[in-house]
């Protein structure tokens, strides 16, 4: 019996931890191949290369990211060879399970919730031709009718086989993130959530999670991402795995986890912020709502002043990068009140902060229970929400202009120093900038095309000159410092028009040259001859105390010239500022 199992991935750096568990329990009974593929690639494509495998049973991971175009697939294959048997599974077909052997007559099988061993015994029940009723866990077709076998008792995760290795995977370790599972199931109750309907955690065992680490990096893994649901709920295992993968981890690996930051003890930060290695750990973290009353009706336990607890200490360790996760939609959080979760949050300055809209998964409490706040939603993955009693279509559209321009100019870090400005200094929140600027760039159709980074820069500073805000010129010269700040090279043309013409930047060169100690002694060290001197630095008129700015975040009108200089040996280039006054030719 041919076997295949696949999914479509969301991008090409994914992997699919599910089918290569479903591969590992089958063998050795079954030799089953796995392929997988993205949304992106098109259906017929993908038809194509799994029909040419000539496979009797195709297995389909589901997920909401992939439903619809695994259907397309599935849908042809059948057309073209009704015998192919399809089995899916996956969180997205465990739940509704009688409606979707109804909408889609193309699935043969449905493996429900946990499906390494119900895999298993339903192949070997397809190979022998036996009775599928023996089959725990499983939704089929008898007699024109659709069965349903109840699920079987939770596996022993202990025993399961290692998922990592298979020799096929070892070639795109280095360049795919590689998902880990130390443990299922969740010890909380989120409504919004799949991981709530499962009572427990169970755990896998530590040592052959230790040897599977090694495994990884040692044959060149460099992104390996924890998928258990909450990974600090035990502190001590916590405090295991974190020990261990600051001994053992190999230079250039990068581990993340989704962590509760509440129930983090600080001590366990400050063994982190002593011991880690910077940028080694990455930490995601489901904030979701600040707002005590929508975090009771969807049954979330949190302390939020603890949760800023952890958040302020590890972002002062300076060791690990922390993404928070938002999510605009839930119950009785309205317009103004997602507002204040968003400033709450943000002033925390995360590394990245993620902005979602609650999606009405199936099988959840809230997609359950959605007609007591009369949520609207799509009848199609994502399911995500369209309204409710609280929260109307237009201020989710306002919510989604923030969502854009905050992941361009907040979460890509291009323009740190200038948002920060713009947030405290400027608006009268960071939403409110976000909300403006957001709506702006949805005026001007922005949205709709693309843009390179200095279609970034030139548009922010379109729209506040559009609004008139004080002082664009110091905003604007604090702009230009971002923009070469994160430049590595001379940048061939920058995103303004250069204030300088060549003679008036010949004489300043000239006056540079015959006193470079008017840029201070860190400058005169670097001994840069002439010809680099032209070749790889450049010279700008800024408005502001540029040294002020950095030390305390005050703009002061002075104007100056800043001379920017790239060293291909450093990623970052130096800056040195002189008043004209100070520059005389020889």
């Amino acid at each position: 019996m041919n076997i295949v199992l696949t999914t479509l991935n969301a991008k090409y750096i994914h992997t699919n931890l599910a089918i290569r568990y479903l591969k590992a329990y089958a063998n050795p009974e079954f030799d089953v191949k796995l392929v997988e593929y993205t949304i992106k690639d098109p259906a017929i494509n993908i038809v194509s290369d799994l029909v040419q495998k000539q496979p009797d049973v195709i297995g389909f991971s589901c997920y909401i990211w992939n439903i619809e175009e695994t259907i397309k697939v599935i849908k042809m294959i059948k057309k073209i060879n009704p015998e192919i048997k399809i089995i899916v599974g996956g969180p997205e077909v465990t739940y509704d399970v009688q409606d979707w052997m109804q909408e889609v007559p193309e699935f043969d099988f449905i493996v429900i919730g946990e499906g390494e061993q119900t895999f298993k015994q339903l192949l070997s029940a397809l190979a022998s031709g036996t009775d599928f009723s023996e089959v725990p866990g499983i939704a089929y077709r008898k007699d024109e009718s659709i069965r349903m076998n109840p699920q079987r008792n939770k596996l022993e995760l202990k025993e399961l086989p290692s998922p990592y290795r298979f020799e096929e995977d070892l070639p795109h370790l280095s360049k795919r993130v590689t998902y880990l599972e130390t443990s299922r199931g969740c010890p909380f109750s989120c409504q919004f959530c799949l991981s709530s309907i499962e009572v427990g955690v169970r755990y896998f065992d530590r040592e052959k999670i230790k040897d599977d680490i090694r495994y990884l990096m040692a044959n060149g893994a460099k992104t390996i991402k924890f998928v258990d649901r909450t990974f600090n709920i035990s502190r001590s295992y916590a405090m295991e795995m974190f020990r261990f993968l600051i001994d053992e981890h190999l230079p250039g690996t990068v581990f993340q986890f989704e962590i509760t930051a509440d129930i983090m003890r600080p001590e366990v930060i400050e063994f982190l912020n002593q011991e880690a290695p910077a940028g080694l750990f990455r930490f995601e973290i489901g904030v979701q709502s600040t707002n005590d009353y929508t975090n009771e009706l969807v049954m979330r336990k949190q302390n939020f002043d603890k949760l800023k607890r952890t958040v302020t200490m590890v972002k002062e360790g300076g060791k690990i990068d922390q993404h928070l996760d938002l999510i605009a939609g839930l119950p009785e959080e309205d317009y103004q009140s997602f507002k204040k979760t968003f400033n709450d949050v943000f002033a925390m300055r995360p590394e990245e902060l993620q902005l979602g809209f609650l999606k009405m998964l199936r099988g959840t409490g809230l997609r359950l229970r959605a007609d007591q706040q009369n949520y609207v939603y799509m009848d199609h993955s994502p399911y995500e929400i369209l309204g409710n009693n609280v929260l109307d279509f237009n201020d989710i559209i306002k919510i989604k202009q923030v969502e854009d321009v905050l992941e361009k100019y907040w979460n890509d870090h291009r323009m740190d120093r200038t948002v920060e400005y713009l947030v405290t200094k400027v608006f009268p929140s960071p939403f409110d900038f976000f909300q403006d600027f957001g709506s702006y760039w949805e005026m001007r159709g922005w949205s709709r095309i693309g843009h390179q980074l200095e279609d970034l820069f030139k548009r922010l500073f379109h729209f506040l000159q559009e609004i008139g805000v004080e002082n664009l010129e110091g905003i604007e010269s604090l702009m230009k410092y971002d923009y070469l700040a994160s430049m590595k090279y001379k940048p061939r043309k920058p995103w303004w028009e250069l204030s300088l013409d060549k003679q008036e930047r010949s004489e300043l060169y000239r006056g540079i040259i015959h006193n470079p100690e008017v840029l201070g002694h860190q400058y005169s060290e670097l001994n840069i001859s002439e010809k680099e001197l032209y070749k790889h630095t450049l010279l700008e008129d800024i408005t502001i105390d540029l040294e002020k700015f950095i030390e305390d975040g005050e703009i002061e009108h002075s104007p100056s010239y800043m001379l920017v200089y790239f060293d291909s040996k450093l990623d970052r280039p130096q800056f040195f500022t002189f008043k004209a006054q100070d520059v005389k030719p020889a």
